[in-house]
């Protein structure tokens, strides 16, 4: 499967979008196609073509619809300004040219109301042409041409001209609009650095991001975008991951520690050591998700784009009849009857409901991002509001994933006789000993005691650490019988206490479990751990329902089981490591923890919280209600207005201003709705 992917120059609409995107799939050979009307591009999946056939034939596809494919994006942010500043001189030259029509020089003519109409409208004219040659006689240019056309042939001149010029200043603020949320969106872009600075042989040299290789020593400079993903060998600074993670307050780092490309280098330079090549680097899977999220449509906007489909030959048919019927009752009120026939079409164009739409889940999707959460596309977006059933991995999704002291009981000495001997074992628990205890004592004649422990010698005394059953191979008693995994210590054959380690609890785990009930949603936790371990987390966060000591496949098989045993509801799984990737892929909404997961689990997820943090999956729900709610007011309010100035039409109360508000006035409307300020998460 090869694909395709191109920006499309002269987009003027979604419904052209849609129509266009219609066209692409019916050419043969072409697997999926998607045309986006917010990005202005098209892709698509081809076999048995090469590129320039397949370039020739979207081309082709493309010219049908009044459209042209780009190289390179043409209208750059200052293009655009360029351009609405010549609309507005126009527009003031038409309205100069109404207000003459009016003067005594002109009183009693239409010329100056003509030219104001031509000045007004010239491009709506020409493109109007242009679909009727090609047989579209239903889009929005024709549909103003005709209405404008109608309104001067019935002795209404003045009226086409302020048709014409309404419609040009509600799609000017509707292109404004739309300009606005892809801002909001290409400000993700802005994540990508244009150069890196690498050292070789101690010189610096400047060269681009994708040439850089895995072991690269680079240079990051207060002020510079980190280029690639990597380890800080030299240097500490502040890094602004605003952008990358939605965290507001810059974080330190220093020596040692990972550096994500995106980030902003606020305060030291930085040398970093290159660990990932660009195309695995974090800021290419960003932009990788953003730029491919509008082409997984979710259910809403696929309806609507049938509906549309149906709709508008309904509408047309009943227009005709409007038009007809009447007139060969009462052949005198022909016009009238023809213009009511004009309003009733106009009215009913379905602009509206193809741009608010997409255009709302686009606004979710950007919301998200900022959030520090990548959304796939609309699709995800969609589900994650239907969701009644939360399902989390615990070992690094709801616990950080490494082991902790949390308790030393007994011989105020046993934690240091263990960290004596768990200086020469690599295991986790060791690790976490000796990060409770520094500066170990000496010990000699250490020998390790595979699956119970160690034994050694500590200041003269013979010393014994590890688990119960390497007390009971000594015959020596363990005093701890809990769920926590302990180590005990012995001192020449007694027992001198014991050392609880836990993994450490993420601190808004408990907050995120919290944040999920409220909005009525039940928590499950599925682990590959012991089941007294994960019952007393279960207990201390409030999850509703554990599931434990399950193997990879085993969680596929019991969410299969929570879908039998809840069978209406919408079920997200959360989880971070290469074992979780079949039920990341097996759930209806699957969610990566993308600052330690594996690239197995981010790639088999459907979204990705980018900081780590559980409760941003609360705050992911919410967008989602919040974006379904827009869209679904953004329908009715289409339908309802449509349906009121339709009826008025029928019976002679609106006239084409009003088919021209209920058509672009009201687009404008469910455009602002879509991409107002929503409220704080």
């Amino acid at each position: 499967m090869e694909k395709f992917e191109m920006r499309v120059g002269g987009l003027d609409c979604a419904g052209c979008a849609s129509k266009l995107q219609k066209s692409i799939e019916e050419i043969p050979h072409v697997a999926n196609a998607n045309v986006d009307f917010l990005s202005k591009k098209v892709k698509l999946g081809y076999e048995d073509y090469n590129y320039d056939d397949i370039l020739g034939l979207v081309e082709a596809a493309a010219r049908k619809h009044n459209c042209h494919l780009e190289e390179e994006e043409e209208q750059s942010s200052i293009g655009f300004a360029h351009h609405l500043k010549f609309r507005l001189l126009r527009y003031t030259l038409g309205f100069i040219l109404y207000g003459l029509n009016f003067s005594p020089m002109f009183a009693g003519t239409s010329l100056m109301a003509l030219l104001s109409f031509a000045v007004f409208g010239y491009d709506v004219i020409f493109n109007s042409l242009k679909s009727f040659l090609k047989k579209d006689f239903f889009n929005e240019n024709f549909l103003m041409t005709l209405a404008g056309t109608a309104a001067t042939l019935t002795g209404m001149a003045d009226e086409a001209v302020l048709v014409m010029a309404f419609f040009q200043i509600g799609e000017f603020f509707q292109d404004m609009a739309v300009e606005k949320s892809r801002k909001s969106i290409a400000g993700l872009m802005d994540l990508k650095a244009e150069s890196a600075t690498r050292i070789v042989d101690g010189v610096m040299e400047q060269i681009d991001p994708s040439v850089v290789q895995i072991g690269d020593l680079l240079v990051v400079k207060p002020g510079e975008k980190v280029p690639l993903d990597g380890i800080v060998m030299e240097g500490s600074s502040q890094l602004d991951l605003s952008s990358l993670l939605g965290e507001s307050v810059p974080r330190m780092i220093g020596a040692t520690e990972e550096i994500l490309s995106g980030a902003v280098n606020l305060t030291g330079t930085l040398m970093v050591q290159v660990t990932k090549a660009y195309e695995d680097s974090t800021v290419s899977k960003i932009l990788e998700l953003v730029e491919n999220a509008s082409s997984k449509k979710s259910s809403t906007e696929r309806f609507i784009t049938k509906f549309a489909r149906i709709y508008t030959p309904i509408i047309v048919v009943l227009a005709i009849l409007l038009m007809t019927i009447p007139t060969l009752i009462m052949p005198a009120d022909y016009r009238q009857w023809i213009y009511r026939g004009i309003v009733f079409l106009l009215v009913a164009c379905p602009c509206a409901l193809h741009l608010s739409v997409p255009l709302s889940f686009f606004s979710g999707v950007g919301r998200a991002s900022k959030n520090g959460i990548l959304i796939k596309g609309s699709t995800y977006l969609q589900t994650l509001s239907e969701v009644g059933i939360a399902v989390f991995d615990k070992t690094g999704t709801l616990t950080k994933g490494n082991f902790k002291v949390v308790e030393t009981a007994g011989h105020p000495n046993t934690l240091a006789m263990a960290a004596a001997l768990e200086q020469y074992s690599t295991h986790p628990i060791a690790k976490s000993i000796l990060d409770a205890y520094p500066e170990p004592l000496v010990a000699t004649e250490v020998e390790e005691i595979p699956g119970h422990g160690l034994k050694g010698v500590v200041e003269g005394e013979e010393i014994l650490v590890g688990n119960s059953r390497l007390m009971e191979k000594y015959g020596i008693k363990a005093q701890y019988k809990g769920a926590k995994t302990a180590v005990h210590v012995a001192k020449n054959g007694g027992y001198q206490g014991y050392i609880l380690i836990a993994d450490e609890v993420k601190a808004d785990s408990g907050a995120a479990i919290a944040m999920l009930k409220q909005l009525g949603i039940r928590t499950v936790m599925m682990t590959g751990d012991r089941t007294e371990v994960a019952r007393e987390l279960a207990d201390e966060l409030g999850i509703d329902e554990v599931y434990s000591e399950l193997l990879p496949n085993q969680k596929v098989q019991t969410l299969e089981a929570l879908y039998g045993k809840y069978p209406h509801q919408k079920i997200a799984f959360t989880g971070d490591g290469i074992n979780d990737a079949p039920v990341l892929t097996r759930c209806d909404v699957g969610i990566a923890m993308g600052g330690i997961g594996s690239d197995a689990a981010i790639e088999a997820a459907d979204a990705v919280i980018m900081t780590d943090e559980l409760s941003k999956l609360a705050t992911a729900i919410k967008i989602s209600k919040s974006t379904i709610r827009t869209v679904r007011q953004n329908i009715y309010m289409v339908l309802a207005l449509k349906f009121i100035v339709l009826i008025l039409a029928v019976f002679g109360m609106s006239d084409i201003l009003w088919a021209v508000l209920a058509d672009t006035g009201v687009t404008l409307l469910a455009v602002l709705n879509s991409i107002r300020k929503q409220s704080q998460y």
